[in-house]
């Protein structure tokens, strides 16, 4: 039962990126061209998921399980270290380089476009990378 709960979330949340545009660089770009054709309805869409997400989220944090009864598994740092901010820096590097963020290059992904397949090989392969690193500097 699990497994089809998260596979009709993952299938709703595609189809929200699909409908909304997101899966398109060419939208995400524009919203990145400050200086240029802004096209705001990135920030819409955004701005929509907040709002949509804000009670059921407060509602987890109060309750502390899943609707399921799970433990909720919420972040506990709120601690802006160095290693948040580079993170930061590399996704929104990656973002403006590619025009996918990692949802929507799966979205895309799925449909055999080149330049998503690509986003999706190099964020595995940096997720990998970032698994050598940092099993080495705790070893």
């Amino acid at each position: 039962m699990r497994g089809i709960f998260a596979l009709l979330s993952g299938l709703l949340f595609g189809f929200g990126l699909l409908i909304s545009g997101m899966a398109n660089p060419a939208k995400v770009l524009g919203f990145l061209d400050l200086a240029g054709a802004w096209d705001p309805s990135l920030a819409l869409v955004m701005a929509g998921a907040i709002a949509f997400a804000f009670l059921p989220m407060q509602w987890i944090q109060r309750r502390g399980t899943t609707l399921r009864g799970e433990q909720a598994q919420l972040p506990t740092s709120r601690q802006i270290d160095r290693r948040l901010v580079i993170g930061s820096l590399l996704f929104g590097a990656g973002w403006g380089v590619a025009g996918f963020c990692p949802g929507p290059a799966l979205v895309a992904a799925s449909a055999l476009i080149p330049q998503a397949l690509l986003m999706v090989a190099a964020m595995l392969l940096g997720m990998w990378l970032f698994a050598q690193y940092d099993r080495r500097v705790k070893a």
